[in-house]
């Protein structure tokens, strides 16, 4: 029998973090070759340290002429996302940062197996869903993303100028049978302008936000509150500490509540099952949990590379299924294509709609009418409970 009564832990990063400044890049450099072609190749990886962005990896069109003129443009792309993130400070620039282009086209012996609709590469990919929050999500890593979200909105808007792009946050929560009652701590630090702002000063700007985004009484007077504990945190960014593409997997699905497969999501096109898969996973999780089938539910799906379907389909519902788990799994083929091509069929994926998940979760957020987000769709209820 599952625990009841625990303290759970979760951390969030901001969009200014310097591996999340990375993820963004690849995920722009994704979204401009998806933009020119829908079926474009892309496996993008971005490394950032003071005042440089490297760019490598593999890309494709149709067109090879195009694919030059392409890879032109990006110098403009990384400058802008880091010129949209907020980056204007000394040794870390959009204006003045060198940018190394070292993109390629893909390999042939990569490109064939998925030319025949077969998986990327073979691995494991997971989705979750839990009944403990609106979106389904666990309740830790949605609402430390909630903060940073909301203090980012601030930092842009004008209203708190003296805060960085760069920040962390990472939230405690106790669990009172079962279901989140009360933060136990918060910790929060943020990147700041004004190097006489001590971590008292920060307090005061952050902690309204702070108490608008979580749920009515969950913040007590035991909540211990952790604001830029080591006390300055002006120099931030690639200038603080390097940056890398796909190096916070745990921040971008479940918080560490559920598996991961091990695979990144940022900076790959949709015939990757590393980042395809998984978001199928999730939408099926979600589903199952929408449909009453269980409050708690984990899927897993492996592949072989060059092979379409899928190797398994594993279901665990942690004790909490009103359904057998097996009828579950003997379920999910009937309603969803699990094919890569299936997926980025049924998913729509081939559209530019990545960037926007490089920070904050790419689980979680409201399905968009262009299509992004559309793995958080709950409209496989009614076909699975006639499959069941």
């Amino acid at each position: 029998m599952s625990r009841k009564n625990y303290t759970f832990t979760s951390e969030s990063v901001s969009e200014g973090h310097p591996d999340k400044v990375c993820d963004r890049i690849s995920d722009a450099i994704l979204d401009a070759f998806l933009t020119e072609e829908p079926n474009a190749r892309v496996a993008c990886e971005t490394f950032a340290t003071t005042d440089q962005v490297v760019v490598g990896g593999e890309v494709g069109l149709t067109d090879k002429d195009r694919l030059h003129e392409h890879l032109g443009k990006i110098d403009a792309i990384v400058r802008e996302c880091v010129k949209d993130i907020g980056y204007e400070q000394d040794k870390f620039h959009w204006n003045t940062l060198r940018v190394l282009n070292l993109l390629h086209p893909q390999s042939a012996h990569i490109s064939q197996g998925v030319d025949k609709d077969g998986a990327g590469d073979q691995g494991i990919m997971f989705g979750f869903a839990v009944d403990e929050t609106p979106d389904l999500m666990p309740a830790p890593i949605q609402y430390a993303h909630a903060i940073l979200r909301r203090l980012a909105e601030a930092r842009k808007s004008g209203a708190e100028p003296t805060l960085g792009p760069d920040a962390k946050s990472q939230l405690s929560l106790r669990y009172e049978d079962g279901k989140p009652v009360e933060v136990t701590s918060i910790v929060l630090s943020t990147q700041h302008r004004d190097i006489g702002q001590t971590s008292a000063d920060i307090r005061a700007i952050v902690e309204p936000y702070i108490r608008e985004t979580l749920p009515q009484g969950w913040l007590t007077e035991k909540t211990e509150w952790w604001v830029n504990p080591t006390g300055t945190f002006v120099i931030g960014g690639p200038d603080g500490d390097a940056g890398l593409t796909g190096r916070k997997i745990i921040v971008d699905t479940y918080g560490g509540a559920a598996p991961h497969g091990g695979g990144a999501f940022s900076g790959k096109d949709p015939t990757k099952v590393d980042r395809s898969a998984a978001y199928a996973a999730r939408y099926l999780a979600k589903n199952v949990v929408s449909a009453g089938m269980a409050s708690r539910c984990t899927i897993q799906i492996s592949y072989a590379i060059g092979v379409a379907k899928p190797l398994s389909v594993y279901v665990d519902t942690h004790g909490t299924g009103e359904v057998d788990a097996a009828a579950i799994e003997r379920a999910i083929p009937k309603v969803m294509d699990l094919s890569p091509r299936g997926i980025r069929e049924h998913l729509q994926l081939n559209r530019p709609i990545y960037a926007r998940t490089a920070a904050y979760g790419h689980f979680g957020r409201a399905p968009e009418a262009d299509g992004g987000f559309s793995w958080e769709r709950t409209d496989l209820v009614e076909a699975l409970k006639r499959a069941v």
